[in-house]
């Protein structure tokens, strides 16, 4: 059985996805805000998608940016789960 490595990124990348699970509320989307302004200034924050969870207890915030590397990617999502309101980061 060979080994599978994961798909590469080459970078920039643009439309690279972030993926933010958490508490529901204006705090949760405020971070995300602040971090991507932050680590990716210049990120289309008009592309940003909140989708409430069934019960609305949880959201899910979704932002594209353009990686520009593996280093930028590692701090926003350190970044992001430092933070009580965020269970994932995908």
């Amino acid at each position: 059985m060979s080994e599978q490595n994961p798909p590469k990124i080459e970078f920039p990348c643009p439309d690279y996805p972030i993926k933010v699970l958490g508490d529901a509320g204006e705090t949760l989307y405020s971070l995300v805000l602040e971090v991507m302004e932050n680590h990716a200034p210049g990120f289309d924050a008009g592309k940003i998608t909140v989708r409430d969870s069934g019960k609305g207890r949880y959201q899910s915030v979704t932002v594209y940016i353009t990686a520009t590397g593996i280093a930028q990617l590692e701090t926003i999502h350190k970044d992001l789960r430092a933070h009580p309101a965020v269970k994932i980061v995908l």
